[in-house]
């Protein structure tokens, strides 16, 4: 089997445990290629343990996990994986060109074209210094960044969580274009469950350090026509696993 026939990401039992307790536990998962997937629950459910397993910053306790077939190694990413978090770590000193210097200097699959196609779309100035960027503008860099790495996975964990509603639409808008032409698998995790509606095609919802609900969107909200939306189908399940 070659590579490429290997789902973006396979969790086997899957579970993570500290001295306080589990973080995540018997977690069997498959997310699909070319989805964009809505990674939700609530605070201290877990997404933020899945997704440091699926980078392997963080050592399974028990089961397996692989990343286009591979076991994550804990010596950095697997090279077709890119992660952007709400911190978005740029250095500030650094002009917006020496950032994508950086970006090159640091992947080996990285399109320079690419990535500066995306920060003049986004009417960046190269000259200007990541620190004295707008939120927004910040945001775009580091979105050029991780896309100029050509992942096949982007993982993104509360990116937009620090921009105004305009720029949030137009920044996610710009990310779902781009990710749908490239092919790009996207695991998304926000708490603006409003703002996946029409974006993600796929669930995985976790509660009380369990997977709770995986699959289509489309299909699961077919299976349960009483919700209309993936909005009202997590929040009803998050409110099921509250009241238990």
């Amino acid at each position: 089997m070659s590579q490429r026939e290997h789902p973006p990401v396979l969790a086997e039992s899957l579970g993570k445990k500290y001295s306080r307790g589990w973080a995540l536990r018997d977690c069997s998962l498959e997310i699909p290629a070319g989805r964009i997937v809505a990674l939700v629950g609530p605070n201290g459910a877990g997404k933020s343990t899945l997704m440091g397993m699926i980078t392997g910053l963080l050592r399974p306790t028990t089961g397996r996990i692989s990343v286009f077939g591979d076991v994550p190694s804990g010596r950095g990413m697997h090279r077709s994986v890119a992660f952007l978090t709400q911190a978005k770590p740029l250095y500030p000193q650094f002009t917006v060109t020496e950032t994508l210097k950086y970006g090159r200097n640091s992947n080996p699959g990285w399109d320079q074209a690419y990535a500066e196609e995306l920060v003049e779309k986004a009417q960046v100035p190269f000259a200007a210094k990541v620190g004295t960027l707008s939120g927004g503008q910040r945001t775009r860099v580091a979105l050029a960044l991780a896309l100029g790495k050509r992942p096949r996975l982007l993982m993104l964990d509360e990116p937009l969580a620090d921009l105004d509603p305009l720029a949030r639409e137009s920044v996610l808008r710009t990310l779902v274009e781009e990710c749908r032409a490239q092919g790009i698998t996207v695991l998304l995790s926000s708490h603006v469950l409003a703002e996946l509606e029409d974006v993600c095609n796929h669930l995985v919802l976790l509660a009380d350090h369990r997977l709770r609900l995986a699959g289509d969107v489309g299909a699961l909200l077919r299976a349960q026509p009483e919700h209309r939306t993936l909005s009202q189908l997590a929040l009803a399940h998050m409110r099921t696993e509250v009241a238990a």
